[in-house]
């Protein structure tokens, strides 16, 4: 867990996971691997589905214990994920289980300093971890560490193991872990209603999209987790919707829209990489909305070339030739297919975290696999590849001459 010592409740937390971590290093315990986020204790919430595609997000997770959540989304997601806890031992047994993060970190330290000097990260989540920072510390310190509509996402205690109800002040109270044969270890939480952590959230500059309550299975178990979904806005306490719409809250996210980029030389020959993860895939990535406006496809394709692989392109050599959708995660996937032959520059591999090599390969020698969202463009483009993916619904552009001027 992620606490600091400048306040005495902060102090006692501080004490008490340096204790739990030396315990579990003592008994020679490490949690089970994980392959979904549990945001409860019983693995009957909505998993690592609700942080949508996070492939290449700076994130952090915030009071990271064991690692095994930090580790999850650096291996299964491929999130560039810096985990902190102040917990020194906690810390060393993340270490010695799963050694350097790739693209990632695990810090020790108070969390509040970090994000002080930290770049903004596109999301921070907690999985109980956040209940342990006095909120009137933290939140600013959030605030000013999330990017605009970046999301924090966290869990956190509503009704204890004794039946107890969260508190409708902000103020710390007594808890305790609890670990099998040994003395229970008090600690300090900021156990709050909804209605007070959406008032706090609000105060420094987040838009709460939902507030869901997490039951135990079973009626002899009493105990309820939260969990809390919010948006950054772009400026602490203006909203960020015109008046006439119905809610200051953001639409809750149905789907994301990416691009997959064919980009073809004089030979004929299409310009492929191969992601860290193992899949080949073609240059693209997410159309970013982080200014207020988004992108159009066009400027997306061309930012995302320059990033990916050093090429430039110029709008009007952008050929949008299809939108594709189809589901993952429970989440609409729309992907535009963008056809750009003619550039500048030579093919650099300038995210080698990513992707270590972009080579040029020709149509009859595609490698394999391929990222299912870079088999549909291809397919959409060229149907006559030999090339099984998933299908996908295709929704082709047709621009008439003066359209294509207006854009």
């Amino acid at each position: 867990m992620t606490t600091s010592g400048n306040t005495a409740s902060e102090r006692v937390n501080e004490d008490a996971w340096r204790e739990y971590g030396r315990r579990q290093l003592d008994r020679g315990y490490q949690p089970p691997e994980v392959t979904k986020i549990d945001w409860g204790f019983w693995g009957t919430g909505p998993g690592t589905s609700i942080l949508g595609d996070i492939a290449g997000y700076r994130v952090l997770d915030l009071g990271s214990g064991a690692g095994v959540h930090a580790a999850h989304l650096n291996r299964d997601h491929a999130a560039f994920v810096d985990a902190i806890d102040i917990s020194p031992t906690q810390q060393q047994r993340a270490l010695a289980r799963f050694g350097p993060l790739a693209g990632g970190r695990f810090l020790t330290g108070d969390v509040v300093a970090h994000l002080r000097e930290s770049e903004p990260y596109d999301l921070v989540y907690s999985v109980h971890g956040l209940s342990y920072i006095d909120p009137h510390r933290l939140l600013p310190a959030l605030r000013d560490g999330i990017r605009p509509y970046g999301r924090l996402v966290f869990s956190t205690l509503h009704t204890n193991l004794n039946g107890l109800e969260p508190s409708h002040t902000v103020t710390a109270r007594q808890e305790e872990v609890r670990l099998a044969r040994t003395a229970p270890i008090p600690v300090q939480m900021w156990i709050l209603t909804p209605e007070i952590w959406e008032r706090l959230l609000g105060e420094h500059g987040f838009a709460v999209e939902s507030i869901d309550l997490l039951h135990a299975p079973g009626s002899d178990n009493p105990v309820v987790c939260q969990l809390i979904q919010a948006r950054r806005l772009p400026q602490a306490n203006a909203p960020r919707v015109e008046a006439r719409e119905r809610s200051l809250r953001p639409p809750l996210a149905q789907a994301a829209l990416g691009v997959g980029i064919i980009v073809t030389n004089p030979d004929g020959h299409v310009l492929m990489g191969q992601h860290r993860l193992g899949p080949y895939e073609l240059p693209g990535g997410k159309v970013d909305a982080r200014d207020g406006v988004g992108e159009s496809i066009e400027t997306a394709a061309i930012r995302e070339l320059a990033e990916e692989t050093g090429l430039v392109a110029h709008p009007k050599d952008v050929q949008v030739l299809a939108v594709l959708l189809d589901a993952r995660h429970n989440l609409n996937r729309l992907t535009a297919a963008v056809l750009i032959r003619r550039f500048q520059g030579t093919p650099t591999a300038n995210e080698p975290k990513v992707v270590a090599q972009w080579q040029w390969r020709r149509l009859d020698d595609l490698p394999s696999p391929l990222f299912v969202p870079s088999a549909q463009v291809l397919t959409h483009w060229r149907p006559d590849l030999p090339i099984d993916h998933p299908p996908a619904h295709r929704y082709p552009m047709r621009f008439s001459p003066s359209a294509s001027a207006a854009h």
